[in-house]
């Protein structure tokens, strides 16, 4: 992190503030823990969770995202510690263990986050002052969601986090996305009749686009994959989410009432809200995550959405 400089501005001009990489104390991991949300996007669900006896290893911090996704969050204490492959060990250990993960998500947080929990993008988030140019090439040859987060702490109230490195999970979008969606629920069909849910599952909504609205789709899908290198895109089953260290961004479309709508993180307070293209779904349940909603029906719509789209990213 030698190219990140802090400074603090006084009237005898500016100090640059001492960044520290100490070794990771529990303290840290305590602090981590206790603003999970804030800080990752995170609902904290256990500490030093134990795999048991016969699996024989202690999962830092375990987890469930905003999009319903298992966490495991790993803290490497020493330079010689292999925290990724410590990662995939556990990973692999949990997607065993489902039940035992989903019990623990009913008993902290209730049973429809316990019903809700998706199993298609489970996580590790790795914590470490610094990374070696090792760790950040073998991470791109494993398999698995794997982040990479580095840390530096400025005096005793100062705490920064840098995105080493994510996983890409780009989607198809628009045009392409119809194509490529495998065995699409048919209106009409048995499978469809049988299970109704598999109609609202996002990449059926995507499959039903019309060629203005796949339009519209495509340039919003776009712009909000490309507004920054470090965006990790995920199809979730009814919105694709567009994240950095937390989402910035949750995309759903509506073929029959012919829109697409976006939900940001942005205090829809601090903005003038228009009728019918920014509300404020605060206190309306909605899915993916995000207070301020914006409509866009229309290519103009989008235009000027993208003020908003630069916001809630430059915010995340």
């Amino acid at each position: 992190m030698g190219d990140i400089k802090l400074f603090r501005q006084s009237t005898s001009g500016l100090l640059e503030l001492p960044g520290q990489t100490m070794q990771i104390e529990k303290s840290l991991q305590t602090l981590f823990e206790t603003n999970l949300d804030a800080l990752l996007g995170v609902k904290f669900l256990a500490s030093e969770y134990s795999t048991g006896v016969a699996h024989g290893g202690r999962i830092d911090t375990l987890g469930i995202d905003e999009d319903s996704s298992p966490v495991i969050i790993e803290f490497k204490r020493a330079v010689n510690e292999n925290v990724i492959s410590q990662g995939l060990f556990y990973l692999n250990w949990m997607m065993d263990h489902k039940k035992e993960v989903e019990w623990l998500v009913l008993k902290k947080i209730g049973a429809q986050a316990a019903e809700n929990v998706d199993w298609s993008n489970p996580r590790v988030i790795c914590i470490a002052g610094d990374f070696t140019k090792y760790d950040q090439h073998a991470v791109k040859q494993m398999p698995g969601n794997i982040e990479l987060l580095r840390y530096r702490r400025y005096g005793d109230d100062l705490l920064l986090l840098e995105l080493v490195h994510a996983p890409s999970f780009r989607t198809a979008s628009g045009a392409s996305a119809a194509k490529e969606t495998a065995n699409p629920v048919l209106p009409g069909s048995p499978h469809n009749d049988a299970d109704p849910y598999l109609s609202q599952r996002i990449s059926y909504r995507i499959s039903q686009m019309s060629g203005a609205l796949k339009d519209v789709f495509d340039a919003v899908y776009q712009y909000l994959s490309n507004i920054g290198d470090d965006v990790q895109v995920s199809e979730k089953k009814l919105y694709v989410a567009f994240k950095r260290i937390k989402n910035f961004a949750c995309l759903e479309v509506y073929p029959q009432a012919k829109v697409v709508t976006v939900h940001l993180k942005i205090d829809p307070s601090t903005i003038q809200l228009e009728e019918g293209f920014t509300r404020d779904v605060s206190n309306i349940g909605h899915f993916g995550t995000g207070d301020l909603q914006v409509s866009i029906r229309t290519m103009q719509d989008f235009e000027r959405a993208q003020s908003l789209f630069n916001n809630s990213y430059e915010k995340s």
